[in-house]
């Protein structure tokens, strides 16, 4: 791993701001948008007083790199894959409460950096890094320590393609009169359509068969075994919460129509039945026979420009 130690001069940039960065460049970003790359670590070379570039090879340097930066303050060069890496090493380092990550995003999935309010211009996203400010979000967080930023989807539609960045999808509710309905809602339609030409099979008609699911929602049952569904989605809604949609099987409908999606939102929820896969932001995870989501209010905090805080 190539480590490369920079310091800015006062003359470059008086407001420069004083605390230092370790900038840990995704392998992925190099070899995808070098031109980005060399833009967003001048930028912030020239911002930061003795900021520090990091270029791994692999995850594990990629780890490694985190891991080490001591009192320096970490910004990911790289796409939504690397982002989530990021979150999730931090979050089992038990890291995240006193962090405030900054991302430049780089590589060829962007929608879940789109989503979350960053820019995508490298300049612009440098900058962010260097004079915006910290915003804390919500987490979900399942039984196996894994992490969620954007949306959980059960069936993992369309898993046996390339894997992009969150295809579970929310439909019914219009949102009139909830901001953060419409902004979850945003947030998920941005993530379905973050892989441009993928070609989605409907659950349930011919693509993924219907699974029978029990879905229980801080300990409440929204749907049992003996309801087929389609779908199942999970999103981080209102503050300390998650919103679940359960897309039934409609009985004797007419072909084509669907029945009335089933909702509620909670701080935990259980999906369990047969063996399922799921997707979780840009993870295809499963099978297993049971998961639980759990809601982590304010959890983890993202460098954003000061009009996106």
């Amino acid at each position: 791993m190539a480590e490369v130690a920079t310091s800015a001069s006062s003359s470059a940039n008086s407001s420069a701001r004083s605390d230092q960065l370790l900038v840990v460049v995704d392998p992925v970003a190099r070899r995808t948008d070098g031109e980005s790359v060399r833009i967003a670590k001048d930028v912030l070379s020239a911002g930061a007083a003795g900021t520090k570039v990091c270029l791994p090879d692999d995850p594990e340097e990629f780890a490694r790199a985190l891991g080490r930066r001591g009192s320096r303050r970490p910004v990911v060069v790289g796409d939504d894959r690397a982002l989530l890496r990021a979150v999730g090493l931090l979050h089992r380092r038990r890291e995240l409460a006193g962090c405030a990550l900054s991302v430049v995003p780089v590589g060829p999935v962007l929608g879940l950096a789109r989503s979350l309010g960053l820019p995508t211009g490298a300049v612009a996203a440098a900058r962010a890094v260097l004079d915006g400010a910290e915003r804390r979000m919500d987490l979900l967080v399942d039984d196996s320590d894994g992490v969620v930023l954007g949306a959980v989807g059960i069936p993992s539609v369309a898993s046996e393609g390339p894997r992009g960045a969150g295809d579970g999808l929310v439909r019914g509710e219009s949102g009139a009169g909830r901001p953060w309905l419409r902004t979850c809602q945003s947030l998920v339609r941005t993530l379905a359509s973050s892989r441009s030409g993928r070609v989605t099979v409907a659950p349930g008609a011919g693509g993924v068969p219907p699974a029978r699911l029990r879905v229980e929602i801080d300990g409440a049952t929204l749907v049992d075994l003996d309801q087929p569904v389609e779908a199942v989605s999970l999103i981080p809604g209102p503050a300390g919460m998650a919103v679940v949609e359960v897309r039934p099987v409609s009985a004797g409908a007419e072909p084509g129509s669907r029945a009335v999606p089933l909702t509620g939102s909670g701080r935990a929820v259980t999906v369990s039945g047969a063996d399922f896969r799921y997707r979780a932001d840009a993870v295809v995870s499963g099978p297993v026979r049971t998961r639980t989501w759990t809601v982590r209010e304010g959890a983890w905090g993202l460098m954003l420009p000061v009009g996106a805080v």
